[in-house]
């Protein structure tokens, strides 16, 4: 279910108003229950998949809590991780792997022989995100930083809770499962927090993402055939979209767990305002590079086994980070060019003064950030290359054709214009109020004008065609 449909405009009302209702005794049968709905909505079937996890999480952090020897509980956690690894692996990349073994030995000229069939599967949505989830659960029970839940269903919620299941943020138990035990009564001011946060993320989805990604869809499907002016503002647009519909589907995530009286973990801190790669990873899907670095940066070393090292695990970190994006050479890439960027930056910094002139450094990372999206917005390589390429040569940047029809749409001048002042409205607002808007509930007045000229914006230009979000593909 869509946070951008008419379904889930009816679904999360009902879900909310009952939540409040009903005993607090069994409140998380009734979460469990709908969020179970919420993600049946996709592919029923796949709800089998997720409970196959759910059932081996749960009873491996059960066993991990026994007073068994170290040995043994590294034995338990190794088996959790391949369950969890193992259902990813079919899923995502079993046909990435499959496309490149046979490719490799097609060059050799020997496929008849070793040819491997490809599986006709669909990748459960959201699969990367639970299942980061889940293993965050059990690693943290081994290391003896979270208490076994012994109770089913109040672990089952917390891997299934409806808000962050599909696109996270990917929690961590210590934050969320005693959540699910505590009494929330209902809380004037949280759940309108909660309401205008998710005002906010559905007007960062539908009226600034989905509306430049209709430029952003045309140009990138044929990039050949693309005028290169075209292809860099489709490139400057899907730097707006993917940070408007991932920021946005968190927005709505935070914002339908706080109206309950949940707490979910910020995911984005503004992160084109970093003035370097590093800072921007520190605001940028914040969920996912703090799991990176607490579950697989730090083990692997950290900083602390030398310089090379330090560079050797930076890379392994990044180029893995693209690739649970997706299985494509072009995540790893993307990956690849990030890993670079954050070596560079902590190399620099090491042995120079960071850039004090208050513009340059943000304009300087924010290019670098837009030219690695490219590797990640591309279906391919050889498409990469050519968006690359062309807006790299300075040719053929004639500004006649920059607004053609699109699907049937005029993209004009003026109506650019203002999606541009859109733009630079949620960039002050974001800058100078914290990241859950609280800024605004100091002034009723001011509150409810922006609730009223936020819908406003929705209903009249907000793209409403069921458009899924960038990262349910992950």
């Amino acid at each position: 279910m869509l946070f951008n449909s008419i379904e889930f405009l009816f679904f999360f009302p009902i879900v909310t108003i009952l939540y409040f209702l009903i005993p607090h005794q069994i409140r998380w049968l009734h979460l469990l229950i709908s969020s179970c709905i919420f993600y049946a909505a996709f592919i029923p079937e796949y709800i089998l998949i997720l409970f196959a996890t759910i059932i081996i999480d749960y009873f491996a952090g059960i066993q991990l809590g026994k007073d068994y020897s170290t040995q043994r509980k590294k034995c338990i956690l190794l088996l959790s991780l391949i369950a969890n690894i193992g259902i990813l692996a079919i899923f995502k990349y079993y046909n990435f792997f499959i496309e490149n073994y046979n490719q490799f030995f097609n060059l050799l000229g020997i496929q008849a022989i070793h040819r491997i069939p490809h599986w006709d599967l669909i990748l459960p949505i959201g699969l990367s995100f639970h299942t980061f989830q889940a293993m965050s659960y059990t690693i943290e029970v081994y290391r003896g930083n979270q208490k076994p839940e012994r109770h089913f269903g109040i672990y089952a919620l917390y891997v299934m809770f409806y808000p962050q299941l599909v696109a996270g943020p990917i929690e961590r138990p210590q934050n969320v499962l005693h959540q699910f035990h505590e009494y929330h009564p209902f809380n004037a001011n949280k759940f309108w927090n909660g309401i205008r946060l998710m005002l906010w993320g559905l007007f960062k989805k539908v009226v600034i993402a989905d509306r430049l990604a209709i430029y952003v869809n045309h140009f990138y499907q044929n990039p050949d055939q693309s005028p290169a002016i075209n292809l860099f503002m489709a490139t400057l647009f899907f730097t707006i979209q993917i940070y408007c519909d991932f920021s946005g589907y968190s927005d709505m995530a935070l914002g339908a767990a706080e109206s309950m009286g949940f707490n979910l973990m910020i995911n984005f801190k503004r992160p084109y305002q970093a003035t370097d790669i590093q800072e921007f990873w520190g605001r940028w899907h914040i969920s996912l590079s703090t799991w990176f670095r607490d579950y697989l940066y730090i083990p692997l070393g950290g900083k602390k086994k030398g310089e090379l090292r330090k560079y050797f695990n930076v890379a392994v970190v990044f180029i893995l980070s693209g690739f649970w994006h997706g299985a494509n050479w072009t995540f790893l890439v993307w990956g690849f060019i990030h890993a670079l960027g954050n070596s560079f930056t902590m190399f620099w910094k090491s042995f120079k003064r960071p850039i004090t002139i208050p513009i340059f450094p943000q304009l300087l990372t924010i290019t670098f950030v837009a030219v690695a999206w490219i590797f990640f917005r591309a279906d391919s390589l050889s498409n990469a290359w050519i968006v690359f390429s062309k807006i790299g040569s300075f040719s053929d940047y004639s500004f006649n054709t920059i607004f053609p029809f699109v699907d049937g749409i005029q993209y004009g001048r003026k109506w650019h214009l203002f999606v541009l002042l859109l733009v630079l409205f949620m960039y002050f607002l974001e800058k100078y109020s914290d990241e859950r808007l609280y800024v605004l509930n100091k002034k009723p007045i001011l509150d409810l004008a922006f609730s009223i000229l936020i819908l406003t914006f929705c209903i009249c230009l907000g793209v409403f065609n069921k458009s899924s979000f960038i990262y349910f593909q992950f």
